[in-house]
């Protein structure tokens, strides 16, 4: 492994027995190295092998303190075995430097806002709670605690994490998007719509497989379950809803949505509205 570029005594930028561009940390890894030595093994705590953009990775991971890495790290592996899922290395970069960057400004006296509490605590309530158990582990350890909005961050980063949502950005605008069809369906049941509900939770949960499909360009198309579309075809109310929010996919997502993907929504809303039935 040999040094490309030094970002600090602890972020290396270096080129592996491969080829690849590594970014490594550990103390003293890149102390008086130049580019072209080679990396001392014995001194590499970390390794990440960005797909884009190695340097804006080093450069975030020398702006950290390394003890403030190594806390989020140990903290976030642990949340993400509550979840049952191994840490992706990547992912530890992205919460670090949310944490540092939260900490920094905490310091300077700003405050953030995070008002999508109740969408992530309607579609991400086990995260949620690993989440709020997170930032009270997290706050012991810091000199002056990080407000508890920060757990709706951190929430999000663990879905992110689990799920390999393609960014936090991405994983924000899904989950609004998913808010805004809830709206929908309580605008058409008004009180009886139950968004707490199993039926609603597995809706959302199929939405987000629906993203999935959408992203990688994989829509659902080539023949449905007969029960489902029985269960469409019977239902007239949830065939007009689910069109309306097949208009909304379609004009947030700037794709459309196949007809077998109509027939899947139909049946989650018909399935809704015989739930709501079923409460009366």
């Amino acid at each position: 492994m040999q040094v490309l570029k030094v970002f600090n005594n602890n972020v290396v930028l270096t080129a592996d027995e491969l080829g690849r561009e590594v970014v490594v940390t550990g103390r003293g890894v890149g102390y008086q190295a130049r580019p072209g030595d080679p990396v001392d093994p014995a001194l590499i705590v970390r390794r990440f092998v960005p797909a884009d953009n190695p340097d804006s990775v080093a450069q975030v991971l020398a702006d950290i303190p390394p003890e403030r890495l190594a806390l989020v790290e140990t903290l976030f592996s642990e949340a993400m075995r509550e979840l049952g899922s191994l840490l992706p290395p990547l992912a530890v970069v992205a919460v670090a430097d949310h944490v540092h960057q939260a900490i920094e400004r905490v310091a300077r006296g700003e405050v953030m806002e995070y008002p999508m509490r109740v969408e992530v605590a309607h579609l991400h309530p086990v995260e949620l709670e690993v989440a709020e158990a997170l930032l009270v582990k997290l706050n012991r350890q810091l000199d002056v605690p990080l407000p508890q909005g920060e757990a709706i961050a951190l929430a999000m980063h663990l879905f992110h994490a689990v799920t390999g949502s393609p960014s936090m950005e991405q994983t924000f605008v899904q989950s609004k998007l998913i808010r805004q069809i809830f709206d929908t369906v309580q605008q058409a049941y008004g009180d009886e719509f139950d968004p707490d509900s199993i039926d609603a939770a597995r809706f959302a949960t199929h939405l987000r497989y629906f993203f999935a499909r959408a992203q990688a360009g994989k829509q659902l198309d080539g023949g449905v379950p007969e029960v489902a579309v029985l269960v469409a075809a019977g239902n007239l109310g949830a065939q007009q809803l689910a069109l309306r929010i097949k208009s909304l996919l379609e004009l947030r997502l700037q794709q459309p949505v196949s007809s077998d993907e109509v027939t899947y929504l139909t049946m989650h809303v018909a399935r809704m509205e015989q739930g709501m039935r079923t409460r009366i």
